[in-house]
């Protein structure tokens, strides 16, 4: 088991590295020849309309916001206030970051955390560009998160948990980091109903966002396992699926996945 992960985990880490590497050369959401469920074929700006407001995408330079891998917006539901501290799991090019580092202001900090070293150049290189003074980029693995306990006021994740092949880890290392009162607001990728087993056994579904979703229900008894109290969740229709009859809905999935916000807190 911990060999398939380690597996699991070095296929989604290279992937995400294509990303990356074809985001700093051509400066688009979906590159040419990289398989991606996590983003929408076509037109990219209306695939990051789909997840943030206009106004949000306009506070920040286009090639920052076009570079949208997400399922949703947890900053839409995190209720960010100036002065706290926020870590994103996942933070890919950064572009959840900034916007949570435009909330909580000067006073406040924001650390993003990604175990793929392309992504974190990225991201590092996007930071300059905008000139985030109060953000940060850590190297890192969400199972271990290399933050100090009873640290952070909100964990925040985009589309991300779903790709860990040991969820159980990652929401004990968001309870642990958290401060006592602290919140989670997460997006997220759940099963309506269960996949194929050839669905379930791709690496390019892992790596796609749906291979290694769990169950809504398991999904959400984890959180609440792992010291999580207040667990509130809204299922929506998952965005990459909503505006073609291409890709993924080709394999039925429209009914079996969803998208889901979830905001919990640590008492």
């Amino acid at each position: 088991m911990e060999k398939d992960a380690e597996k699991i985990k070095k296929f989604v880490q290279e992937s995400y590295g294509r990303r990356a590497q074809e985001q700093e050369k051509a400066g688009a959401c979906c590159p040419s020849g990289v398989p991606s469920s996590c983003c929408t074929p076509g037109e990219v700006k209306t695939y990051a309309e789909m997840l943030y407001t206009k106004e949000e995408l306009e506070a920040l330079p286009q090639s920052v916001a076009d570079f949208a891998l997400g399922c949703g917006n947890p900053i839409a539901i995190a209720e960010l206030k100036a002065g706290e501290i926020v870590l994103d799991l996942g933070s890919g090019g950064g572009i959840d970051c900034f916007l949570a580092a435009q909330r909580v202001g000067a006073t406040g900090k924001v650390i993003g955390l990604d175990m793929t070293p392309e992504m974190i150049r990225l991201a590092r290189e996007n930071a300059r560009k905008i000139g985030a003074e109060n953000v940060e980029f850590r190297l890192g693995e969400m199972e271990r998160i290399p933050v100090e306990s009873n640290s952070v006021d909100v964990v925040i994740s985009n589309c991300v948990i779903n790709l860990s092949p040991d969820k159980d880890a990652v929401f004990k290392e968001a309870f642990r980091v958290l401060k006592p009162g602290g919140r989670l607001s997460i997006s997220d990728i759940v099963l309506l109903q269960d996949l194929p087993q050839d669905i379930r056994e791709s690496l390019e579904h892992w790596a796609g966002c749906v291979a290694g979703a769990l169950k809504k229900d398991v999904y959400l008894d984890k959180i609440r396992a792992a010291g999580f109290v207040k667990v509130v969740a809204e299922e929506v229709e998952v965005p990459f699926l909503a505006e073609t009859d291409k890709g993924q809905t080709r394999l039925g999935l429209r009914d079996k996945i969803a998208s889901l916000r979830v905001k919990a807190f640590k008492p």
